[in-house]
C-alpha cells in the first residue's frame, strides 16, 4: 500500500544529501588566491633566492618580515660553493641569488654562455690576508706558502691585494686580471697556492701553509673576524661589491624589484653597520 508519509521523509532526506554534497563540491576546483576576501594583505608570492651563508643569507633572512608585508614569502636557499647558485638561476630552480660580485658574474657569464645581470649592489666584503702563524706581515719568511682563491676574478683580485700588501709585484696595468704568471717581484720567494675558496679558513690550520687570502663570507664562516683577525684588508671603497642577480629576462618583475629595494633600505644599511662592524659595507 502507497504511504504518503514515508515517502514524503524520503523525498526531504534524498534533499538534505543533494544539498550538502553540492556545498562540499562548491569547496572544490582550482586554488583560492592567498588573500583573504575583503582582506587588505596582498596574495602571497614566492622568491626562492640563492645565498652563502654569512652574510648573504643573514641579510636575506633579515628583510623576510618586510618582504611578507610587500605580499613576497622568502625562501632563502643556502650554498656553500661559487658554481651553483648561478648555474641553479638560470634553469629556474631559483629565481634570484645574493653572493657573488660583478667581475665574478661577468666571468661566469661568459665561461658558461648565460645571461645573468645585476639588479643592484647590496655591500662590500672586503678580502683579507690571514695568517694563524704570524701576526704582521715582514714576519712571513722566506719561501712561505700563501692560499688564494682558485677562481679566476678572485685569484686577480687577492693577487692585487698581496701586491697592495708589499709582499709581490706584478706588472703593469693586469690590475684583478693578474695570474701568478704576472709576477714580476717577489723578495721572498713566496709560494702562491691556488685553492677552492671555501677550503681557505681550514687551510689556515696547515703547518704548510703560512697564510691565505680570504674572502669576507668564507672568514667569517671560518669564525674569523675580518676587523680583527686580517693581517691586512681591501679598503673599503673596493669596487668589489657584492650584488643581487636576476635573470636578464626578469629586470622587471615586480616582485624581484621588491626584493631590490628591500635589501636596500635604509634599514638594512643600519642592520649592516651595527651587525658587522665594518667587517662589511653597505654599497648603496
Amino acid at each position: 500500500m502507497f504511504n504518503l508519509k514515508k515517502t514524503k521523509r524520503s523525498v526531504t532526506a534524498s534533499f538534505i544529501i543533494l544539498a550538502t554534497l553540492s556545498l562540499a563540491l562548491a569547496g572544490c576546483g582550482s586554488a583560492a588566491p592567498t588573500s583573504k576576501a575583503g582582506s587588505d594583505t596582498p596574495a602571497t608570492t614566492v622568491l626562492k633566492v640563492g645565498a652563502s651563508p654569512l652574510p648573504h643569507a643573514e641579510i636575506l633572512e633579515y628583510i623576510k618580515p618586510a618582504l611578507l608585508k610587500e605580499g613576497i614569502e622568502l625562501k632563502v636557499v643556502s650554498y656553500t660553493d661559487y658554481v651553483r647558485p648561478n648555474l641553479d638561476l638560470d634553469t629556474g630552480d631559483i629565481d634570484a641569488n645574493f653572493f657573488q660580485h660583478t667581475p665574478y658574474l661577468d666571468s661566469f657569464n661568459k665561461d658558461h654562455n648565460l645571461s645573468l645581470v645585476s639588479l643592484t649592489n647590496v655591500h662590500i666584503e672586503p678580502m683579507g690576508i690571514y695568517s694563524k702563524k704570524i701576526t704582521k706581515l715582514d714576519e712571513f719568511k722566506n719561501g712561505d706558502t700563501l692560499a688564494i682563491p682558485n677562481d679566476p676574478s678572485n685569484s686577480g683580485r687577492a693577487l692585487a691585494l698581496l701586491a697592495k700588501a708589499g709582499l709581490i709585484q706584478l706588472k703593469d696595468g693586469v690590475g684583478i686580471k693578474a695570474t701568478v704568471q704576472d709576477i714580476i717581484g717577489n723578495p721572498k720567494s713566496l709560494k702562491i697556492t691556488p685553492l677552492d675558496a671555501p677550503q681557505l679558513p681550514r687551510v689556515l690550520q696547515d703547518p704548510k701553509i703560512a697564510g691565505a687570502v680570504i674572502n669576507t663570507n668564507y672568514a667569517l664562516e671560518g669564525g674569523l673576524n675580518p676587523t680583527k683577525d686580517s693581517l691586512f684588508t681591501e679598503d673599503k671603497d673596493s669596487p668589489y661589491a657584492n650584488i643581487l642577480v636576476i635573470k636578464d629576462s626578469r629586470k622587471n618583475d615586480p616582485a624581484l624589484q621588491k626584493l631590490a629595494k628591500a635589501l636596500t633600505s635604509p634599514d638594512v644599511k643600519k642592520f649592516i653597520e651595527d651587525k658587522y662592524k665594518g667587517s662589511i659595507v653597505p654599497a648603496f
